[in-house]
């Protein structure tokens, strides 16, 4: 699979913030997809197929795989796309820790301060 780019969606909202940084990820590593804007008032017969259980935005699809999470989707581009420059993590297991916890960090920080609207 690793250099495939057949077949690469992605199912998003414009107002999300976790599509967007799948959106980034795949233009910074010159991944061609294709997107499919999501109506989350009115969820896809996809969206609902390809996440089941959070029925949300961002869902990645290569060659008919699912990736839900928007953390794990850029994990996934940057391992099935190893060659495409620059990496998304660094490739010191210490630095990768590191850019995990904040990532994961702002991703919960976020979360907090949207649940006060």
């Amino acid at each position: 699979m690793g250099e495939e780019h057949n077949n690469v969606r992605l199912h998003g909202m414009w107002a999300s913030i976790y599509s967007k940084r799948v959106e980034y990820a795949l233009k910074i590593k010159g991944i061609p997809y294709e997107y499919v804007e999501e109506d989350l008032m009115n969820k896809s017969h996809a969206l609902v197929q390809y996440n089941p259980v959070h029925k949300k935005v961002p869902i990645f699809v290569h060659n008919g795989m699912p990736v839900a999470e928007s953390l794990v989707i850029l994990e996934y581009i940057d391992e099935a796309w190893p060659t495409h420059t620059p990496r998304l993590l660094p490739e010191d297991p210490y630095e990768r820790a590191v850019l995990r916890f904040w990532a994961n960090y702002l991703t919960h920080q976020v979360r907090s301060d949207l649940a006060f609207f």
